[in-house]
């Protein structure tokens, strides 16, 4: 198994990669996604990635066919709510990256990357960690212990 750390400035640019790789094969676009906003985004990934006490974290596994490369990426945030039973801190982690490039799946990157994610939100007292899983993803936070959250989420774009 490779070595799970967490990621540095100098990695946003394949998070960034990484994310694209996610975002591809949930819109089922198959590698055809539009990067035009990495340009952007890159420096404020860089800065969230250089702030180790800050609220957002992200895990990956370096790619061992690829130097300079990464195989896998995790990134959550732990955001803070108003407490209430179960969780009276507050603290809620959410998981919104998993990636694995394609040709470096089936190894168990994505798995020790998460692990390393939830012990990081365990370690900033989250009292539960929310996601949103694809089909083919669900087998491995099941295996983590996650369940399906009756929750009826919607969404407003700004």
């Amino acid at each position: 198994m490779r070595r799970v750390r967490r990621a540095r400035p100098e990695d946003a640019a394949e998070v960034l990669r990484l994310r694209q790789v996610m975002i591809d094969s949930l819109s089922g676009a198959g590698g055809s996604g539009s990067a035009e906003w990495h340009a952007e985004s890159l420096p404020v990934l860089r800065e969230r990635l250089a702030d180790r006490d800050g609220d957002f974290a992200a895990f990956v596994v370096e790619h061992p066919g690829r130097p300079g490369a990464l195989a896998a990426l995790v990134a959550g945030t732990v955001e803070y709510r108003i407490g209430r039973a179960g969780n009276p801190r507050g603290r809620v982690g959410h998981v919104f990256s998993v990636a694995t490039d394609p040709d470096a799946r089936r190894r168990g990157y994505a798995r020790a990357c998460m692990e390393e994610l939830l012990d990081w939100f365990r370690a900033r007292g989250a009292g539960h960690v929310l996601l949103n899983a694809s089909p083919e993803a669900e087998p491995l936070y099941s295996s983590l212990g996650f369940t399906r959250d009756p929750d009826p989420s919607m969404r407003l774009p700004l």
